[in-house]
């Protein structure tokens, strides 16, 4: 029984321990990309009761519930949630989207974009991007609100500043767009 709480304890101090670590990563990435503070607090959120999920299992298992009686509560757990979310598919898409734009998406705020549709002219500058959607100032002057899902699923051509835009810019200087490398960070 003592071996069982000594494993338990160092659980929780991994657990606290990584916990620390993938929130000061996520505040790094959402510093170096300009996301938004709430965006970075509620990734870190969903990572973290990922961990905790992951850390009670292990515990479960290290106090002898069985192998066999946790993975059966984790499965059940996994498909009570499908079935729930699979009613709200898009609004699983969109978060699982949110995450991945989070940490792989090569436009920032204030970026110039054109997502390729056939229908409509979707052209305009990056304003926010939170964790359901992504809101563009279309250049006729209207608001335009692009799920998450949608941006990962369409070719996303980023159009760069011209010599006139940048000017008025009082982030960069002309001479910085046009040596800016564009590989994503």
């Amino acid at each position: 029984m003592t071996i069982q709480i000594l494993i338990c304890a160092i659980c929780i101090a991994v657990f606290i321990f990584i916990q620390q670590q993938l929130k000061q990563f996520i505040s790094q990435q959402a510093k170096k990309k300009q996301v938004n503070e709430v965006r970075s607090r509620l990734v870190t959120r969903l990572l973290t009761y990922l961990l905790f999920f992951i850390t009670a299992s292990i515990m479960a298992v290290s106090l002898g519930l069985g192998y066999q009686e946790v993975s059966l509560f984790v499965s059940s757990a996994f498909a009570v949630l499908g079935v729930a979310l699979f009613a709200q598919w898009s609004m699983l898409s969109n978060i699982t989207a949110g995450v991945l734009i989070f940490f792989a998406f090569p436009y920032r705020i204030g970026d110039k974009i054109k997502i390729v549709d056939k229908d409509e002219d979707m052209t305009g500058v990056i304003v926010e991007i939170s964790l359901f959607h992504v809101i563009i100032k279309r250049d006729q002057g209207d608001m335009m609100t692009y799920p998450n899902n949608l941006m990962l699923q369409k070719a996303v051509i980023k159009i760069p500043k011209t010599v006139k835009e940048s000017n008025s810019s009082t982030e960069k200087n002309a001479s910085q767009y046009v040596d800016e490398d564009i590989t994503p960070d």
